[in-house]
């Protein structure tokens, strides 16, 4: 499993410390690499701006996405992953405080695996982001040739 990045994308500090001490205490050992903006998820994603550098080719396993971004928000971000002929098959799962219905229509609309609200309680929390590991890393099988690691 430790070839397969996750990407966070996740602008609040306390909720990045805590998705990352929940996939920490669920034993998720893959490469986490994590965006604070809806811009860097993007760059990131498309090895552009300050991810020029990266190998486009490492596509993430699964994205963590919160909607509630600065400069471009997460349903932006969503959309465009859905846009791109290279990203348009990439697992997405929002996770984010919001419990607007809206964002969920919206969210689904645009094309997200999943919608999950992040629990308030740590223990909730942590048992939620074990299962989603153990599902998307584990269980699920990618699309052939779309997570490359």
């Amino acid at each position: 499993m430790e070839d397969k990045i996750i990407l966070l994308v996740e602008d609040n500090p306390n909720d990045e410390a805590l998705t990352l001490r929940a996939l920490k205490k669920a034993n998720i050992q893959n490469e986490i690499v994590v965006t604070r903006d809806g811009v860097e998820a993007l760059d990131y994603l498309f090895a552009s701006g300050a991810h020029a550098g990266r190998d486009p080719a490492r596509i993430p396993q699964l994205v963590l996405l919160d909607i509630k971004l600065p400069k471009i928000d997460g349903l932006e971000v969503m959309r465009r992953i859905r846009a791109d002929e290279r990203t348009k098959l990439l697992p997405v799962v929002i996770l984010t405080s919001s419990n607007e219905e809206i964002d969920i229509v919206r969210g689904y609309s645009l094309g997200c695996n999943s919608y999950i609200r992040k629990p308030v309680d740590f223990g909730r929390f942590a048992e939620a982001v074990r299962q989603l590991g153990l599902y998307w890393l584990v269980l699920n099988e990618s699309v052939p040739g779309t997570a490359r690691a």
